[in-house]
């Protein structure tokens, strides 16, 4: 079976669907049976994106796609007349649930690039529940259509290992409107405890104190180790891989509730009003208190979820197209 994998996400980003592709096709490697053959339009700039965008994704991709028996786009992005079975990946809603979120060419193309591609896939993979529920709810895709394939997690994220110095506590993610820093910064202010933030310049002025910037992989497992407490309460997620990073680190998290990291951390977390700062703001407290439960519950969950499983899952997807 030969499968063609969009993979342009990795020119793109180091964040979520970039860790996701990343995890996929390290898991399907050498798998018998398989052909996988990586698609991408690469390039990380403005120029870049247009193009992949406006022409790569909508046409040229679905000419490339005849020569294959199934097409993976892994983000929403797909082309309008695909010439072989089309699974997408969908991360999330944002762009629908919170459009005033993302920069103004992302939001002008990206919301009929996402209706477009799920109108033409055979099959949507949700990476949660929570995104599942949204699609048919949203957009009313067929329940049947859809696939719950959740993330899974790196071996580099383990508990054992050294961990960085110092009481602080960590935030992870690329500085924009929905990952809710300013009360971050304000709960970990009242708490009196410094704050870390890793991840990469993003959009929507957003700015804080304590950011590091974008760092290794191992550095940032050793700050994970190091944190009291993962601080992950953001307004909107499609599952925040983040979350499960820290628990199989052996790090306390303290996420949202009512939502898909809600959904990840699975009784793992200390769950918060994320727009609540002495709400968020206590929920570091009661972290720091409750460390070793948290941590022995985290350990546990994190184990649940593997990119082999995840391989496995997509490769039956794969399957009943092709």
């Amino acid at each position: 079976m030969k499968v063609g994998i969009d993979t342009s996400p990795l020119h793109q980003t180091r964040a979520g669907t970039a860790r996701h592709v990343a995890g996929l096709l390290e898991a399907l490697r050498g798998r018998p049976g398989l052909e996988l053959v990586g698609l991408s339009a690469g390039g990380a700039g403005r120029a870049a994106t247009i193009r992949r965008d406006a022409l790569w994704y909508p046409w040229r991709l679905g000419r490339i796609s005849a020569r294959l028996d199934v097409l993976h786009c892994t983000t929403f992005r797909a082309p309008l007349k695909p010439r072989a079975p089309l699974v997408v990946t969908v991360h999330d809603l944002a762009l629908l649930r919170h459009p005033d979120a993302f920069p103004p060419w992302h939001r002008a193309t990206g919301t009929r690039a996402l209706r477009a591609g799920i109108a033409v896939a055979d099959a949507v993979v949700c990476v949660s529940a929570f995104t599942r529920d949204e699609l048919v709810a949203v957009l009313d895709v067929p329940v049947e259509r859809t696939r719950i394939v959740p993330n899974g997690v790196d071996s580099v994220f383990t508990a054992a290992g050294d961990p960085a110095v110092g009481d602080y506590v960590l935030a992870v993610g690329t500085l924009e409107p929905r990952k809710n820093l300013r009360r971050i910064v304000e709960a970990a202010g009242r708490v009196g405890v410094e704050l870390r933030v890793v991840g990469a310049r993003g959009w929507g002025g957003v700015d804080t104190p304590g950011w590091l910037g974008e760092v290794s992989d191992e550095e940032l497992a050793a700050l994970y180790r190091g944190a009291r407490a993962l601080v992950f309460p953001s307004l909107y997620e499609g599952f925040g891989i983040p979350v499960l990073e820290a628990m199989a680190s052996g790090t306390p998290v303290v996420t949202s509730a009512g939502g898909a990291t809600e959904e990840v951390a699975g009784g793992a977390a200390v769950l918060v009003d994320p727009f609540d700062i002495q709400a968020i703001a206590a929920g570091i407290e009661d972290a720091a208190a409750r460390r070793d439960d948290l941590r022995a519950r985290g350990l546990e969950r994190a184990r649940s979820y593997s990119w082999e499983g995840v391989a496995d899952s997509v490769e039956r997807v794969w399957r009943e197209l092709a």
